[in-house]
């Protein structure tokens, strides 16, 4: 866009401004000069980003296919009479794989968080996982299991001891304190 020339008044102001400033006059100038030919344009819209879709739950199938898997049989009716998984879920009470539930409790225990359950929050979440949900004790510690020492089980267990112990009025909460202290138990082998 070609120069314009500067008004009295704009040439007035300029040389004021260069006086009680540091910048050159042709600062100034150049500055007019982008203000002239811009002031009519719009805003650019500005970019919607649009949030992350969130993880999908796994269907019944995929589920089925993912213990399976795991178990190293075909299918659920195999899985049934398998013997290692009848030793694997002896102790799982209400255990019904009729519905998602069993098979999501199942996938929980035996193979990594569900998708749509990565990163939850709310009453009962720590460090991204519902401990009333997942046996993940390092995890719900922030700690990883190759490279961490009683110690930092311990300093783990206290800094998270400072939030949820019962007697913190604010924070406090004896569920969840006393899930964290089985966790503890079963990490430092204290029972």
């Amino acid at each position: 866009m070609p120069q314009v020339t500067l008004n009295k008044l704009l040439q007035d102001e300029i040389t004021r401004l260069t006086e009680i400033s540091n910048l050159s006059a042709s600062a100034f100038e150049e500055f007019a000069q982008f203000v002239i030919a811009n002031y009519k344009k719009k805003d650019p819209k500005p970019k919607v980003v649009k949030p992350p879709k969130a993880p999908k739950a796994l269907t019944g199938a995929q589920l089925k296919e993912a213990i399976c898997t795991h178990f190293d049989v075909k299918d659920a009716k195999e899985l049934k009479k398998s013997s290692g998984f009848q030793l694997a879920t002896s102790s799982m009470e209400n255990l019904d794989l009729r519905k998602n539930a069993g098979w999501e409790m199942l996938y929980r225990k035996f193979i990594d968080v569900l998708p749509n359950e990565a990163n939850e929050e709310g009453h009962g979440c720590i460090n991204g996982i519902n401990i009333f949900k997942y046996d993940m004790p390092w995890r719900a510690f922030g700690l990883d299991p190759k490279a961490s020492t009683t110690e930092d089980i311990k300093s783990a267990y206290h800094q998270l001891s400072k939030i949820y112990h019962p007697d913190k009025s604010s924070t406090g909460n004896a569920e969840i304190f006393d899930r964290l202290t089985v966790f503890y138990k079963s990490l430092t082998h204290k029972f």
